[in-house]
């Protein structure tokens, strides 16, 4: 029932947009595996092997942990809605930081150069691999709405509460692996 695509076709790309959420997991060698649920109005594809999406200030951080270390990545995303289907695509992740020239190229031409308060990193994820299932095992669910704890949360805290947030909390993975998050950006990525 798995299908094995050569990119990501028209078919993903209309299958993406459609999806409200989509689960990234990552690992570092040693550690805990990690999956967190994300928002999809915060994801773009990039081109036929690229995709991204603007990471916000959370409780954890584990994926940029995780990319620092070692990179692997898969994200998924899930028909909860209309005809089963599930997308994975794996790959290789990097942070791109504010401030740095790739954090900017991608924030522009993705997102029209908006990043919600809070937006700690841009994951760029070259995709390797695109694979779809049957999901037939995946409920039905109906969407209501985004919550908005999130966004108030991170408005409440401002940039110097988020920034001293990410300073405390963010620093390191539950494994004891460094982030990256504190870090200066690099111009370049």
């Amino acid at each position: 029932m798995a299908k094995v695509l050569p990119s990501i076709d028209a078919a993903c790309r209309a299958f993406i947009a459609r999806q409200h959420v989509f689960f990234a997991a990552s690992a570092a060698p040693g550690g805990h595996i990690n999956i967190s649920p994300r928002p999809s109005d915060c994801f773009a594809v990039l081109d036929e092997t690229t995709v991204a999406w603007l990471d916000r200030t959370g409780s954890g951080a584990e994926t940029a942990a995780h990319l620092k270390a070692d990179g692997r990545l898969t994200v998924m995303f899930c028909a909860f809605d209309g005809p089963p289907n599930i997308l994975r695509l794996y790959g290789r992740g990097e942070s791109l930081r504010p401030g740095g020239d790739a954090y900017r190229s991608v924030l522009d031409a993705a997102f029209g150069g908006v990043a919600p308060v809070g937006t700690r990193q841009i994951v760029r994820l070259g995709v390797d691999r695109v694979q779809t299932s049957c999901g037939y095992g995946v409920p039905l669910f109906d969407y209501r709405s985004e919550r908005p704890s999130l966004e108030n949360w991170a408005q409440a805290k401002g940039e110097d509460g988020l920034a001293a947030y990410r300073r405390e909390k963010n620093a390191v993975s539950i494994d004891g692996l460094p982030t990256g998050l504190d870090e200066p950006a690099n111009p370049r990525s």
